[in-house]
């Protein structure tokens, strides 16, 4: 398993000419909250569908083409699993519907109800609900020791926490996760940890020894500041497959089949009590 170090000398990806050449779909369904585009991609596929059978085109071909919209549709959301969400929501919810009975096509929104109750909506901006891989954090103890107390933060349904109790069973480990029902089944499924709903962004990370998430790209640099501003020196901000954005890491741990492990040791920010009498 190789340990990749951090460079200075590498170059900064050229973020610029790749938005030029990014089409106007992905940049919105970068721009929109995640699951928003899914939630998009399934709503026009059924307006398709239910238009198409309406203006007198057979239903299968109706069907069909919607399932092709869709699935074009879906090519502009971010990542393989977000993709083959956004696709799979429509042939499944007809699916669905069709096994029920022939129920109308509006009530597969009433679907969306338990969705909204595992990820609320002020959630949405977090990461979508993606399990941390049983092997993903090996050899991070190698790396970074031994940490007393150890934060998931986001933690969903506790895989993150199973993990890390795995490498440090005598660890304090504990988790936040906003959504009640989420928090509830990794309170049940990691008993040994402390885990309690709330708000990541809101909740004090100080006195943690190491913080892991498992976000999205488009938090990491928001992650890196609130530890910059709460943890104290020497202690260690650990992200599954997404890195920080201009800042180096100590390591990167990947490997063949693995998602990468980033791995930083944050350079804690001046806090105000230790500015000098008179000024900064």
């Amino acid at each position: 398993m190789p340990v990749v170090p951090a460079s200075a000398d590498e170059a900064a990806p050229p973020a610029a000419p790749a938005l030029r050449r990014e089409a106007w779909p992905a940049r919105l369904a970068r721009s929109l909250p995640w699951p928003v585009p899914a939630l998009l991609v399934w709503c026009g596929a059924w307006l398709l569908w239910l238009a198409l059978a309406r203006a007198g085109l057979n239903p299968a071909w109706a069907f069909a083409a919607a399932l092709g919209a869709s699935g074009a549709a879906a090519l502009a959301c971010q990542g393989r699993w977000r993709r083959g969400i956004a696709a799979a929501g429509f042939p499944l919810s007809a699916f669905a519907l069709g096994a029920a009975g022939g129920l109308p096509p509006w009530v597969w929104l009433l679907l969306l109800l338990p969705v909204l109750a595992l990820y609320p909506l002020r959630a949405w901006r977090d990461a979508p609900l993606f399990p941390t891989p049983a092997d993903a954090l090996q050899g991070l103890d190698a790396l970074v020791g031994t940490p007393a107390k150890v934060l998931d933060a986001g933690c969903g349904l506790g895989h993150g926490l199973v993990a890390l109790q795995r490498l440090w069973p005598q660890a304090r480990c504990s988790g936040v996760e906003w959504s009640p029902l989420l928090a509830l089944a990794a309170r049940w499924r990691c008993r040994q940890a402390h885990i309690r709903r709330g708000d990541m962004w809101a909740s004090s990370w100080a006195g943690h020894d190491l913080v892991y998430l498992f976000q999205r790209p488009e938090s990491m640099a928001r992650a890196h500041a609130k530890a910059q501003a709460e943890l104290a020196p020497g202690a260690w901000l650990v992200s599954l497959e997404f890195e920080v954005p201009g800042v180096p890491p100590v390591a990167c741990l990947e490997g063949p089949g693995r998602r990468p492990l980033w791995v930083y040791q944050p350079v804690p920010a001046r806090h105000p009590s230790t500015w000098p009498a008179g000024g900064r």
